[in-house]
C-alpha cells in the first residue's frame, strides 16, 4: 500500500474544510458575476448595489477564512497539509480582497467602468472565479482528476489574457488620455483587476499541489 491510499484511510472523507472552501469559493465566483454587472450597469444608483453586495460577500469570506484557520488549531487529522490548506484559505481570500478593492476603486475615482479594457477584465474575472470555484468542488472526492486539471489549465490561460488585456489597456490610455490624474487612476484600477487573475492563478496552483500529492 502506498503511503498516500495509507494516508487516506485514516483521513475523514467529509470535513469541515471541504465545507468551508466551497462556500468560500462560491462566494467568490458569485463576486465575479457581481463585478461583472456592475462594470456593465450604466446607473450609478444599481452599480452601488452591486458594490455593497460585494462587501457584504467580502465580509462573510474574511469570517469563512477565520474559521478555517480556527478549524485547523482544533482538527489534528486534516484532509491535505495543513500548509496546503492554509496556502489555499489565503489564496482565495485574496481574490475576494481584490475584487472588492476594484469596484471601491472604481466608485472611489469616480471613473465610468463602461469601457473596452474594463468590460474585458471583468468578463476575465467572471470567468476565472468560475473555474476557481469549479476546481475547489472537486476537491471533495478527487475523482474527476482530468476536470480539476483542465480547469486549473483554464485559469492559467485566463491569466495570460489579463496580462495581455492590462498590456492593451494602458498602452490605450497612455496613448489617448491626457489627463495625467485620469491616467493614475485608470492603471491603478486595472493593476488591481489584473491582480484578481493572478490570485486565482495562485489559488489554482496550490489546487495543483494538492491533486498531485494526494489525487
Amino acid at each position: 500500500m502506498g503511503l498516500n491510499s495509507f494516508i487516506k484511510l485514516f483521513t475523514p472523507k467529509n470535513t469541515v474544510f471541504f465545507e468551508l472552501f466551497e462556500k468560500i469559493s462560491n462566494n467568490v465566483a458569485l463576486m465575479g458575476t457581481l463585478i461583472k454587472k456592475f462594470a456593465s450597469e450604466p446607473d450609478p444608483d444599481k452599480r452601488n448595489a452591486y458594490v455593497q453586495q460585494i462587501i457584504d460577500l467580502e465580509h462573510d469570506n474574511d469570517e469563512l477564512t477565520h474559521n478555517v484557520f480556527t478549524e485547523l488549531g482544533r482538527n489534528f487529522i486534516t484532509p491535505f497539509d495543513r500548509e496546503d490548506i492554509h496556502f489555499l484559505a489565503t489564496s482565495l481570500d485574496d481574490i475576494a480582497d481584490y475584487i472588492y478593492s476594484a469596484v471601491k476603486k472604481i466608485k472611489l475615482y469616480r471613473v465610468n467602468p463602461n469601457e473596452t479594457g474594463i468590460l474585458k477584465m471583468v468578463e476575465l474575472i467572471e470567468a476565472a472565479t468560475e473555474q476557481v470555484r469549479i476546481v475547489v468542488m472537486e476537491l471533495r472526492d478527487m475523482k474527476k482528476i482530468r476536470d480539476i486539471t483542465e480547469g486549473l489549465i483554464k485559469i492559467n490561460s485566463i491569466e495570460n489574457q489579463a496580462d495581455d488585456v492590462f498590456d492593451l489597456s494602458i498602452e490605450k490610455l497612455f496613448d489617448t488620455e491626457s489627463d495625467a490624474k485620469e491616467v493614475i487612476k485608470k492603471r491603478d484600477i486595472f493593476q488591481v483587476m489584473e491582480t484578481v487573475t493572478d490570485k486565482c492563478e495562485d489559488a489554482g496552483n496550490v489546487i495543483e499541489s494538492i491533486i498531485i500529492k494526494y489525487a
